[in-house]
């Protein structure tokens, strides 16, 4: 029987060579890393790694380093103790208490950050202003994103941060090795392969006279492309150059005739409203009932794919998926 909780640490001991990584002895400081506000030199091997936004502690979490600070978990908690449950089981297999959490509800808590006295700030992915970037960098050297705000994906995320730890190699085996499981994974579901799917941002059944998706730029379509799914060429030309989400009015819901799968947030009772609606109804993906619903839960916040969450949720995720797959045929 699948379990993941096994395999997630499996993927990791194989990637790593054993649950703790040890730094690579080849990588020299300082380092420097290239992102969207330019440069970031890290003059010594960090100790003390503190993260901010959406999942960054995964990286050296992964890699065998216990930061002295990352964000509390505000989706998908189901206990509100403030982790992940792939988070707790990985602080687990470490020996490591439970960090300092910083409360992001209202941004970045720039106090708390610096009380835990950090060496490295990382930040790949989130949606850092400058200013903020320039906040944290009184504090400590900071890893932001490349390319833009919440556009990184889960490979390029585990690269940037682990270059600032000075583990770039071992960056490469983490990603090598969720790649693997990945492909094993989606090649006992077939069904999947060569479908479209669309990311449906928000449906409220109140107001459905604007679909709002994900675009091909945001993390969980791409990773919905690493599953073997596509974007319908309706949604790219629905979508603005450069922006990770985009919208289109109910009344041109026949633009979307080319989708196969729609996965979105909500419960059956959503599906029952979308499917009375005289506009959504209209949808052949909603005429056939493949639709993925996601909650407040696990997999619902999984879907947006990080190092740690992909093992731990992946034979569900793709099951759901193949069910709908089969659904659209």
């Amino acid at each position: 029987m699948f379990d993941p909780k096994k395999t997630m640490i499996a993927v990791i001991a194989v990637c790593l060579g054993g649950v703790v990584a040890a730094p690579s002895v080849a990588e020299e400081f300082p380092v420097t890393v290239e992102h969207a506000f330019g440069t970031t030199t890290v003059d010594t091997r960090p100790k003390r790694v503190a993260t901010v936004a959406w999942a960054n502690h995964e990286v050296p979490l992964a890699l065998g380093i216990v930061p002295v600070g990352f964000a509390r978990a505000n989706f998908g908690d189901d206990d509100a103790d403030g982790l992940l449950p792939w988070v707790s089981e990985r602080l687990g297999e470490l020996g490591a208490d439970v960090p300092t959490l910083f409360d992001e509800g209202d941004g970045i808590d720039f106090e708390a950050v610096a009380a835990t006295s950090p060496d490295i700030i990382l930040a790949a992915y989130s949606g850092l202003s400058r200013s903020d970037y320039e906040t944290l960098s009184k504090i400590a050297p900071v890893i932001p994103y490349r390319d833009g705000p919440w556009a990184t994906g889960w490979r390029e995320m585990i690269r940037l941060n682990a270059a600032g730890l000075g583990m770039t190699a071992e960056g490469e085996d983490l990603i090598a090795g969720i790649e693997q499981q990945i492909s094993d994974v989606t090649a006992r579901q077939p069904e999947i392969a060569g479908k479209s799917a669309m990311f449906v941002t928000h449906l409220d059944i109140r107001d459905l006279s604007v679909i709002r998706f994900y675009s091909a730029n945001d993390p969980r379509v791409r990773f919905l492309e690493d599953l073997g799914l596509h974007s319908p060429q309706s949604v790219l030309e629905a979508t603005a150059p450069g922006r990770y989400s985009g919208e289109i009015s109910a009344e041109r819901i026949d633009a979307f005739a080319d989708v196969d799968i729609i996965v979105t947030y909500g419960g059956r009772a959503l599906f029952d409203g979308v499917r009375k609606n005289l506009l959504t109804s209209r949808m052949k993906t909603v005429e056939n009932g493949a639709v993925v619903l996601l909650g407040n839960d696990p997999v619902g916040t999984a879907a947006n794919p990080t190092p740690l969450s992909i093992p731990w949720v992946l034979q569900e995720y793709v099951t759901l998926l193949a069910d709908a797959a089969r659904r659209a045929e």
